[in-house]
Formats: C-alpha cells, sequence, structure tokens
C-alpha cells in the first residue's frame, strides 16, 4: 500500500469515502482499517470484530455538550469513525438528576432520538434485540437509549412511560443519594430503599435493564439480590485491581456472575489502574479478573465514552466535566487510557486478548456476544 501518513485520532478514516472495514494487505500479514491510518491489525482480529455485533455498554455518541451539537447531523468524518469502529450498539446514557429529573428527562430523549432519526442512513434506534441485529446487517450503528440515573422515575408507573419513549437500561443511582438508593461516593450505604425496590419490579416487567455501575456496594449487591432478572454493571472496573470507590469488590462481582448478569470494563484511567503509565492491557487486566471470579460469560465492555474520549473535549467542556465531580473520583491529567482511546480500540483489545491466548469464540464473547445474550433476556 502508498505512504501510510501521521495522523489524529480524529482523522482515521479519510472522510465518509474512506471504506469502513476495506483491508488493504500491508506486509507480515497484518492489515490497515483505511488507507489513512498507521494502525494496522492481524486478519484474526479483523475477523473477529466484523464477524462480532459489538456492543459498547457505555458508550455516547459524541461528548460536545454545546447547546446545539444536536442540531447538526454528524460530520463526515465522524460517520466514516462511526463505521470504521466495529461497534454496532452504543448504549448513549447521560446522568441526568434533581428536582427538575421529569422534565429534562423528555427533553433530553426528544434531542437525542431526534439526532439519531434525521440520520437514518447512519443510526437505527434500537428497542429490540432483532433491531439490534438488522443494524449490523445493514451497516448502521445500533443506538440504545439509557440514562445513567433513576431521578426521573417519579413513581413506578413511570418506568413504562420512559420504556414507551425508547428507554432500555436505566441505573438506579449515580454518584449521590436518590429516592432509590445510594451512590458510590456516599460516605453511607443504606443499600435499595423500598422505593427502589418498586422500581427495579417495574423495570423487570416491562423490560428495561436495570444498571449499578454507579451505586454504592449495598446498593449494588442489593439491586443484584432483588431483581428477579439478571442486571448489569455497564460500565466498572475491579475495585481488586485499581483500589477506586466508584469500581466494584469481588463480592459483587460474584453475585453479578452468580446471578446471570454482566459487567462491562470501562476505561476511565483512574479506574482501570492505581499508577501510570495506564494502557490496554491494563483493560485486560480486568477482563481476566472478572473471568477468574465468575466465568466469560459474565464479562463485557462498556468504555464509558465515545469513540474519541476526553481527552480529546473541548478544554472548556472538559474542565467543567472534572469539577462536577468529588475529590473522590482523582482525575488525572489524562482520564483515557492510552491505546483504548481512539475509534479504533476495540480491534486493539481484541489483539490485546489474542496475545493472552483467549480464543476467538471468548472473545466475541466480551466484545458483545455477552451483553447481547443478557439484552436478548432482559428485554421484552
Amino acid at each position: 500500500m502508498g505512504k501510510q501518513t501521521r495522523v489524529t485520532r480524529r482523522s482515521f478514516v479519510a472522510g465518509a469515502g474512506g471504506a469502513a472495514l476495506a483491508f488493504p494487505m500491508v506486509s507480515f500479514g497484518y492489515y490497515s482499517l483505511s488507507a489513512a491510518s498507521s494502525r494496522t491489525y492481524s486478519k484474526h482480529a479483523m475477523d473477529i470484530v466484523g464477524e462480532t455485533l459489538v456492543i459498547d455498554m457505555l458508550a455516547p455518541l459524541h461528548m460536545d455538550f454545546s447547546p446545539d451539537a444536536n442540531t447538526k447531523p454528524p460530520s463526515a468524518q465522524a460517520i466514516a469513525d462511526y463505521k470504521a469502529s466495529g461497534i454496532t450498539g452504543f448504549h448513549n446514557a447521560f446522568g441526568l438528576g434533581g428536582p427538575d429529573a421529569y422534565t429534562h428527562a423528555l427533553s433530553y430523549f426528544a434531542n437525542w432520538q431526534g439526532y439519531a432519526g434525521r440520520s437514518p442512513d447512519v443510526f437505527a434506534l434500537i428497542g429490540t434485540m432483532a433491531q439490534l441485529e438488522h443494524a449490523k446487517a445493514t451497516g448502521r450503528i445500533g443506538v440504545i437509549m439509557g440514562v445513567q440515573n433513576a431521578d426521573h422515575f417519579r413513581t413506578a408507573e413511570d418506568v413504562k412511560t420512559f420504556y414507551d419513549l425508547g428507554q432500555r437500561c436505566s441505573q438506579l443511582t449515580y454518584n449521590s443519594q436518590n429516592r432509590l438508593g445510594s451512590g458510590s461516593t456516599e460516605r453511607v450505604d443504606g443499600g435499595v430503599s423500598d422505593f427502589g425496590v418498586s422500581i427495579i419490579k417495574a423495570m423487570s416487567e416491562v423490560g428495561m435493564l436495570v444498571d449499578v455501575s454507579h451505586s454504592g456496594d449495598q446498593t449494588t449487591l442489593d439491586a443484584v439480590n432483588l431483581s428477579p432478572v439478571p442486571i448489569a454493571f455497564t460500565h466498572s472496573n475491579c475495585r481488586a485491581i485499581s483500589g477506586h470507590v466508584r469500581s466494584k469488590t469481588d463480592e459483587a462481582i460474584k453475585a453479578l456472575g452468580d446471578k446471570g448478569g454482566v459487567m462491562g470494563i470501562a476505561g476511565v484511567r483512574q479506574f482501570v489502574s492505581k499508577t501510570d503509565p495506564t494502557n490496554i492491557t491494563h483493560i485486560a487486566d480486568h477482563i481476566d479478573h472478572v473471568v477468574k471470579l465468575t466465568a466469560i460469560e459474565h464479562v463485557g465492555i462498556g468504555s464509558d465514552s465515545d469513540l474519541y474520549g476526553y481527552d480529546d473535549m473541548k478544554p472548556k467542556q472538559n474542565k467543567m466535566l472534572r469539577a462536577a465531580y468529588k475529590g473522590s473520583y482523582a482525575f488525572r491529567d489524562k482520564i483515557d487510557v492510552d491505546g483504548f482511546d481512539h475509534p479504533l480500540k476495540m480491534f486493539d483489545l481484541a489483539e490485546e486478548l489474542l496475545r493472552r491466548n483467549y480464543s476467538a469464540q471468548n472473545i466475541k464473547a466480551v466484545l458483545g456476544g455477552n451483553f447481547q445474550r443478557l439484552l436478548r433476556d432482559t428485554w421484552k
């Protein structure tokens, strides 16, 4: 192939004309995903990603929080990057809370579903597993709508209201206390409340996935035990490795696995490793740890960022984001994990798992098969 150029993370594919998943051969059996990218991957890794319905169980479509960001269609570059990523299912979820959460959530669903719905050649709004599978077959991005909190549920009846509006996953709490339970950064965790019990029941009845990624330890265990169906930690990490309060204990991970749930491994630097450097090998360490505690069937990916990562956000927005969290979050200079901070990160992860002698079948399970099974079993 021709001379490869040095490119930024936002220019992996040369515009919309760059053929996504076109594999021009280079030497030593490695292939490039596009002429604009200097990254190469083995045919084995590329086949694994290409054959898998890849699901990133916490992946905002973008992290531009400008008021008019969703009034414009995605750029040609963004469309090309979506398609080159190999990811079909994007769980698009943000945190909502406070006394106006219900009204805010109505606007949130209108805003994001409008953004996706106005580009039907790029996005497919997902309500069923059949629709997600069709998105894969037609080369579109499947948008799974969720909320990283449950403050917008004023009553148990509101769960059905938001399900009908397209919500398919909800966290019970974000980092703070709400009417349902406690968040991961609260000093005291009283577990799931009576109101929380009613919301969990309502979610299981309509077919909405329960998520406790940001919940405190007792609230997490209560939710796993109280739910009549398996639940998820859509984007979490292992506290035994990182020591971070936002990560999950071995007890919680085992309980989740025993119940048939799935834990998505996140790519936020301080959740992944105690010290730098922090790179994609440390992501794989968390996958190894969950597998050892439970089984391969209970681990997936929830990167907790868009295709480009937090460090590529507009500086002012990045600063505002950091300021919104307690000091216990312990942000570092960088938020993203090296090697897991670009549109082709799933290919890099597949390569790392191959190096660790994971079978193709098991890598496919991690990249999407396990969440595919959980969503099929949970959604109505």
